[in-house]
């Protein structure tokens, strides 16, 4: 569904991804973990490109792209990867001067041309499924974070994306309202939604990923199963940063 090869990306002549390899296979959930400015959010916005590699090669489904320093995709091409993608940000980065069921519709309206009343349905389909149909005629700023970030889900979801990106999806949230929107994650990843997360949650990882991949200063220093990179660790490296999850592992992982 999503291979990345070689992938390399610098900020003002630092390096923050080092030569990374990902691939994700179709309905599954990829979590990417890491200690702050390990690169993970900046792996996560290279496939939609928000951010476009120095070097590398991308591929969604039957689209493939290869990067170099000398030239950067047209427009075409960037608009044309990000159309088959969602993307979840930290701060839910809603449109304050649009209710609720129209900040869902906005895309679907501005950028897919669909009719209002084709929109509007969708959108409230959306709002139902992630919990808050109630909401429709509210202003952003009268949620509560995780109404809000919920709301972010329903909008990415909204033009029916093959993969849902979400770039720390609870950071912003207190527990009880952290809870609500990994509620709302799992049910997608039951249905077999194809997600890549960047987050430090690591109970957020070890409870949606199948697959799990630890980055550290731009490089992969271990990737597999969740259960497997929590449980048994292969480096030193991987093991001390997943020590602080063994008091709140999954039940079933410890029976």
């Amino acid at each position: 569904m999503i291979r990345l090869e070689k992938i390399d990306k610098y900020f003002s002549g630092h390096r923050v991804l080092n030569s990374v390899d990902l691939h994700l296979a179709q309905g599954n959930v990829t979590a990417l973990i890491g200690p702050s400015g390990s690169g993970k959010s900046t792996l996560l916005r290279c496939v939609n490109l928000l951010e476009i590699p120095e070097a590398g090669s991308l591929e969604i489904g039957d689209q493939q792209l290869a990067f170099s320093p000398d030239e950067r995709p047209s427009r075409e091409t960037v608009l044309t990867i990000r159309r088959r993608t969602g993307m979840v940000f930290q701060n839910f980065q809603l449109f304050p001067h649009l209710t609720v069921r129209q900040n869902v519709m906005e895309g679907l309206l501005t950028v897919l041309k669909w009719d209002r009343q084709k929109a509007r349905a969708r959108a409230d389909e959306l709002l139902e499924k992630v919990g808050i149909a109630h909401k429709g005629d509210a202003w952003p700023i009268t949620l509560s974070g995780g109404q809000q970030q919920r709301v972010a889900i329903a909008r990415a979801l909204a033009p029916s994306p093959e993969v849902l990106l979400c770039d720390e999806p609870t950071s912003a949230l207190d527990p009880g309202l952290a809870a609500e929107v990994v509620e709302v994650l799992k049910q997608l990843a039951s249905e077999g939604m194809t997600m890549l997360m960047a987050t430090h949650d690591l109970r957020l990882a070890a409870t949606i990923a199948r697959d799990v991949v630890f980055l550290n200063n731009g490089v992969v220093v271990e990737s597999g199963p969740s259960r497997d990179v929590f449980m048994r660790p292969q480096q030193e490296e991987t093991a001390r940063f997943v020590s602080t999850l063994t008091h709140s592992l999954p039940d079933e992982w410890t029976e």
